[in-house]
């Protein structure tokens, strides 16, 4: 189903297509992300969710369709290219240096994506052009009075806002979140709602994610897939309503908060 159009749409796919074998975990996706919004895509185990935002990424390359941002074609743009227009992307699994600092960690990130060499990150690491940044980063996702603690000194919760924390040191324009909720219990969950409640309108965010009390608190627009192919698109109201929907994945869930792969 073809996702409604939007007034400004700073993230458009067409057609958008990847196989591996067999499987085909996105089947000519359509859809569009509009400047500011929060748009989530659910669906249940094995629908596509991951390949997607690994496609939007760069990190898989499609076999058929167009991915376009801000308007220009970005289909077959390297990892590192989409970057610095303005795409950041967070895991299901943290990657964080765990014997350096929170701060070491984003200082890292900002380091990478001014293009300064990694050969001289331990002279860097004092340097306040560095420093100052990833502070602010940090400061934004509520841990700038946890920047000296070592990583592996912090909880799980505290991880995912570092991701999200590197991630914001890049500058994102558009910033894809995988599970960014998932290992955590109902009062991290809740920390995470707010941390993305105070981003929304300052960073376009696409949203995958399988606790759906989270979904439905944050989400303006929500996108449905179901082995690869989307089956609906829209507001959060509308997609509750929604019998395909229903009985494709909420059903079984609503109220809940489900847990699964992509």
């Amino acid at each position: 189903m073809k996702a409604a159009a939007v007034a400004k749409a700073l993230l458009q796919t067409e057609g958008l297509t990847r196989r591996f074998g067999g499987l085909v975990p996105a089947n000519a996706i359509t859809l569009d992300v509009a400047v500011g919004e929060i748009h989530a895509v659910i669906g249940p185990n094995g629908a596509g969710k991951t390949t997607l935002i690994g496609l939007l990424s760069g990190e898989i390359i499609a076999h058929a369709g167009i991915i376009r941002f801000d308007g220009a074609d970005i289909t077959q743009l390297p990892v590192y290219r989409r970057s610095h227009l303005g795409l950041a992307r967070s895991f299901q699994i943290t990657s964080l240096i765990h014997h350096f600092t929170a701060l070491d960690n984003v200082a890292l990130a900002v380091q990478a994506h001014c293009g300064h060499s990694f050969r001289f990150w331990r002279d860097a690491r004092g340097e306040a052009e560095l420093r100052k940044p990833a502070l602010a980063a940090l400061n934004r996702v509520g841990l700038g009075e946890r920047a000296g603690v070592r990583v592996d000194k912090l909880s799980h919760g505290e991880h995912r806002q570092l991701e999200i924390a590197i991630a914001l040191a890049t500058e994102p324009r558009l910033l894809l979140l995988d599970e960014p909720m998932a290992g955590m219990g109902p009062q991290e969950s809740a920390q995470m709602v707010h941390l993305l409640r105070q981003l929304k309108g300052s960073v376009t965010i696409l949203l995958i994610e399988h606790d759906m009390e989270a979904v439905f608190a944050l989400a303006d627009r929500l996108t449905v897939l179901v082995e690869g192919r989307i089956i609906a698109s829209g507001q959060p109201e509308t997609i509750r309503a929604d019998a395909a929907v229903r009985q494709a994945y909420l059903g079984e869930r609503e109220g809940g908060g489900g847990r699964g792969g992509g």
